[in-house]
């Protein structure tokens, strides 16, 4: 059954008028009352709207004792230079009593370009850490238990292959597949609105997506093979409304993709997971975060006829908002980033990143980013924020902005149905428009002074401490080209060239290109090469101009 977001209300509700600014707007346009009383909750249900918490609709939490149990998972986003660079990142990282690894690849990884191609050049290890093959992953990898840690990918177009390298260094560490746990993002459609990492067309993406799907059911199950990310979005431009429909959007469209290709509902949504940002206004993040599983709820058991508890519950990670920090006056981030991370917790979510203060300079430093795990660890362990479920259920204010975001994101979600669901909205820019306009706004804003950003248009200060930041050395580049030439040098030319022209074949027919895509990998074929195979079978995407 297709899901139409309209179903998930009896009524669709107007769309909030975004022009009008009152006193006080929400981010989302929303208008915030000076005083909330009991009339603003008059014909207000709690069996309805709230239940309990791990019960439908989960506006409470996805688990009945959420963090009274134990806390969130601490997964701190790192990545950079080498292999070997980051794998020590990594191992600080646990050490300090992280409890998830979450890997940035560098920008040729994420285009599935090797870092000897001519368009890698000057970003090999720059943003991320460069994987081109089974060796790097291994080296990526070293010395951390597969078996015992769950990992986050932030990879998306070569989604399939970099999770195949994990499966292949798993292996070879002795883990069976049924024990591997994470998760990779694997949310091609955010890209072609706001991040542009893409490869292939929408359609042969959204095949690839569904190939995953029914690999890791049969092959790796405990693994989550999608995290719909709201995060990029909002870096862009996007308001709490809009990151709440656009995401939600595209988790509809993933899901019709899974049943177009056979799948049961509940085989498919129990592994989906989402991804958001936490932004400084506290309340509102947490109403959103609030409306964002009451949404999906409704939409996953009454548009979709899902039966599965797991299939309703919108299970996310956060990351608190790298767009909110500041270069100026940069230790002030600490505060921001406090203030972030305690709207997730507050808002109910599964694992956290905490961006390090000095990500608006460069890559964040071994300090920084210790400190960033430590801000995590006063939350959970200092703070009474870990003693009861949602402490906000029933408040007049944070139950309104509930309520208020929740329509309007039903608004606009019913906006992208009308245009033929999120595919055909991103083919027509909707999407990529409405962010623009809304980040145009808010610059208007910031520039005018009508909203304050501390250290940039508001209590300035003269003079800045001198700061030395982390750098990636260039030689970085050319040390991964040596490695891929001795790669190439060292495998079975015979083999690889058989194992992609496999898995050409594969992509020009109805199978899962999953299984040829592991046989070249374990071959010793590159990110690169696979991905090569794919743009020759389904070609590149080049968004059409608009004016």
């Amino acid at each position: 059954m297709a899901a139409d977001p309209r179903h998930a209300e009896p009524d669709r509700p107007p769309e909030p008028d975004r022009t009008a600014r009152p006193a006080r707007r929400s981010e989302a346009g929303l208008p915030i009352a000076p005083l909330y009383g009991p009339d603003a909750l008059a014909d207000w249900d709690p069996a309805t709207r709230l239940g309990r918490p791990g019960e439908y609709p989960y506006t409470r939490g996805v688990h009945p004792t959420m963090y009274t149990g134990r806390p969130w998972t601490m997964r701190q986003y790192a990545g950079f230079g080498t292999a070997a660079e980051s794998n020590a990142r990594y191992r600080q990282l646990i050490a300090g009593g992280g409890t998830g690894l979450s890997v940035a690849f560098d920008l040729p990884t994420q285009m599935g370009y090797d870092s000897d191609a001519p368009l890698a050049a000057g970003e090999v290890g720059r943003v991320g850490v460069a994987v081109d093959s089974v060796e790097d992953m291994a080296v990526l990898l070293d010395g951390i238990p597969l078996g015992g840690v769950s990992t986050s990918m932030t990879i998306n177009a070569p989604a399939a292959p970099l999770l195949l390298l994990y499966q292949l260094v798993g292996e070879a560490q002795g883990v069976a597949p049924a024990s591997l746990t994470g998760t990779v993002q694997n949310d091609v459609l955010k890209e072609y609105i706001a991040r542009g990492t893409y490869i292939f067309p929408p359609q042969p993406s959204l095949r690839l997506v569904a190939d995953v799907f029914r690999y890791c059911r049969a092959e790796v199950p405990r693994w989550n093979t999608i995290s719909v990310s709201g995060y990029h979005m909002a870096e862009a431009g996007a308001d709490p409304a809009q990151e709440i429909a656009f995401t939600l959007a595209n988790g509809i469209a993933y899901v019709r993709t899974a049943i177009a290709a056979g799948m049961a509902v509940d085989d498919v949504a129990p592994r989906l997971s989402f991804f958001f940002v936490a932004r400084t206004t506290l309340l509102e993040e947490v109403a959103k975060f609030r409306a964002a599983r009451r949404i999906w709820a409704r939409i996953m058991r009454e548009g979709f006829g899902a039966e599965d508890p797991r299939s309703q519950m919108l299970r996310f990670h956060t990351q608190t908002a790298g767009v909110q920090l500041t270069a100026q006056q940069p230790e002030v981030n600490l505060a921001r980033v406090t203030v972030q991370a305690l709207a997730a917790v507050l808002g109910g979510t599964q694992s956290l990143h905490t961006n390090s203060y000095d990500e608006a300079i460069a890559l964040p430093t071994e300090k920084a980013a210790r400190l960033a795990l430590r801000t995590q660890q006063v939350l959970a362990h200092e703070t009474d924020v870990t003693a009861t479920v949602d402490p906000f259920a029933g408040s007049y204010a944070v139950e309104s902005l509930t309520d208020g975001l929740e329509a309007a994101a039903l608004a606009l979600m019913a906006r992208i149905e009308d245009r033929g669901g999120a595919v055909a909205a991103i083919e027509q820019g909707f999407q990529k428009g409405e962010i623009e306009r809304t980040a145009y706004r808010l610059q208007q804003e910031t520039d005018s002074g009508e909203r304050t950003v501390v250290g940039v248009n508001r209590f300035r200060s003269d003079t800045e401490e001198p700061y030395r930041p982390l750098r990636v050395d260039p030689a970085v580049e050319r040390q991964q080209a040596e490695r891929l030439a001795r790669l190439r040098a060292g495998r079975s030319a015979g083999a690889v060239t058989r194992a992609l022209d496999a898995l050409r074949r594969t992509a020009a027919g109805p199978e899962n290109v999953l299984y040829p895509m592991k046989e070249a990998l374990a071959a010793r074929a590159t990110v690169g090469e696979v991905c090569d195979a794919l743009r020759e079978e389904w070609g590149t995407y080049a968004p059409e101009e608009r004016f």
